[in-house]
């Protein structure tokens, strides 16, 4: 799937995606990517997650992840989708935004969420990305729905 437009690059050098179709783009890459919400890669570069309810530095960044599960048969689009919103609220405070990353996994957070060091930035998500998310999200999902009891 290729995008109609290419990402663009901020005043900072960075790379921003400006919709789900140029992310998607990246997916193929051979590395897995991750999403982090945080106050960006400067912030985190020398830094570790905290687990706020027991206080412990995790060994590495929590992130999510955004190259689909080998079981996942749905289009990409809506992988992704789901996983931008599973933490958009984390976007809320006005000095966070989502950005996309790589890096070496070396555990598991107290959410089951992957732990990443060696941690390389490909870009940030315009807040224009995160709109469509949601859109596709409610469009294509269920949310809140729980698993049934079998």
């Amino acid at each position: 799937m290729k995008s109609a437009t290419a990402p663009r690059k901020a005043e900072s050098g960075e790379l921003t995606l400006s919709s789900l179709a140029e992310l998607a783009d990246l997916v193929p890459s051979g590395d897995y990517l991750y999403l982090r919400y945080s106050k960006g890669f400067e912030a985190d570069r020398d830094s570790n997650s905290l687990d706020a309810e027991s206080g412990l530095t995790l060994p590495g960044l929590s992130v999510n992840p955004l190259t689909p599960e080998s079981w996942w048969t749905r289009p990409l689009k809506d992988w992704l989708a789901r996983q931008i919103c599973q933490y958009e609220h984390l976007a809320e405070d006005e000095d966070r935004y989502a950005w996309v990353l790589t890096g070496a996994c070396v555990g598991r957070g107290p959410d089951c969420e992957p732990l990443l060091v060696d941690v390389r930035p490909l870009g940030r998500l315009d807040p224009e990305v995160l709109q469509e998310a949601k859109r596709v999200y409610e469009e294509q999902f269920d949310a809140g729905e729980r698993p049934s009891q079998d």
